[in-house]
């Protein structure tokens, strides 16, 4: 059966979240024919509505307003249920963030439909609902539940849809109006935002590839050998727990359970024993690779593929040979030098 899906899209630094193109591509298999909707919100959308047009959609609408600057989620909830009520959307899909999945509850209750985040998985579809997957226990099992009734939500999780290569022809863009907001629904005023400390190159628990070090690394200084392959692979840099307990790397490095949860298609895990608080924050990784010296460290029973030895001769050697393939500079030299 055909149905109507909003994809809905968040934009960083004024261009299209990649969170954006994801949740436009489930949105296209969930519509079996029937119209994809992708809706932008805030301010200054030219940008990212250009590139979403070209993401898969049929359709992309801006809405406007000085109340939808920012992420707050009651505003945003109440936009997309408006966008979803004027184009008559049976399903909304929300990016793998953690504003979609703060987003999920709210859309949910304002639109007065059943809501599920940190879907890994469309598992079918029918008349009735939607079967979906998604991580549970901390990514040690993985849960199917079915959501039913004439309006659904999902919120996905990063990386576990492939976006659509890029359209020819853009989609036709247009504005939406805001709808009017209840003083309840813009309480809380925001009064600033602190930047967390960078991570070095890709957002954290958007990228695609993650290189995150441990105690392996013996000293803080070591964690070199460490962003200078993720550079080489173009990936974010995380940190075991033991890491940012020890002072070596901020908080917004961890990975775990008590940090941040990933799931790239790639994570490389050097000098990290394996402990549960760890994986259960990792174990969502499409493909697991570790490398280290102790051969019956935790790590390796969840690892796709394992090295034991030496990280300090092993990263440096696997950051040249990435470099060679890639055709990548030395750092410090310009290419054909």
């Amino acid at each position: 059966m055909s149905r109507g899906v909003l994809a809905v899209a968040e934009s960083v630094d004024g261009h299209l979240a990649a969170s954006g193109r994801e949740a436009a591509a489930a949105a296209r298999s969930l519509s079996e024919g029937g119209t994809v909707t992708g809706l932008v919100l805030g301010t200054a959308l030219a940008g990212p509505a250009g590139e979403l047009s070209r993401a898969g959609v049929d359709r992309v609408l801006t809405m406007e307003a000085p109340a939808l600057e920012g992420r707050r989620a009651l505003p945003w909830a109440a936009g997309i249920a408006a966008a979803a009520a004027a184009t008559s959307a049976s399903v909304v899909v929300l990016p793998g963030t953690a504003f979609g999945r703060e987003l999920a509850g709210a859309v949910g209750s304002l639109w007065d439909a059943p809501a599920t985040a940190g879907v890994t998985e469309i598992v079918g579809s029918d008349a009735e609902g939607i079967e979906v997957a998604r991580p549970a226990f901390g990514g040690r099992a993985t849960q199917r539940l079915k959501l039913t009734g004439p309006r659904i939500v999902l919120a996905l999780r990063a990386n576990s849809v492939p976006p659509a290569p890029p359209a020819a022809v853009p989609a036709p863009i247009e504005p939406i109006p805001a709808p009017e907001l209840a003083a309840g629904i813009l309480a809380g005023e925001p009064v600033g935002f602190a930047a967390a400390a960078s991570t070095g190159g890709p957002e954290l628990t958007q990228a695609a590839i993650v290189v995150s070090g441990g105690r392996g690394l013996k000293a803080p200084e070591n964690f070199a050998l460490l962003e200078e392959l993720a550079r080489s692979l173009g990936a974010a840099v995380g940190a075991s727990r033991a890491v940012t307990d020890a002072g070596w790397k901020p908080s917004s490095y961890q990975v775990g359970q008590t940090g941040k949860s990933v799931a790239p298609q790639l994570y490389v895990a050097v000098g990290i024993s394996g402990a549960i608080q760890h994986l259960v924050g990792m174990m969502s990784s499409r493909v697991i690779v570790a490398i280290n010296s102790d051969p019956n460290a935790p790590i390796f029973r969840v690892a796709d593929f394992g090295i034991v030895g030496d990280l300090f001769q092993i990263v440096p050697a696997l950051t040249a040979e990435i470099r060679r393939v890639r055709g990548l500079a030395e750092p410090g030299r310009s290419p054909g030098a």
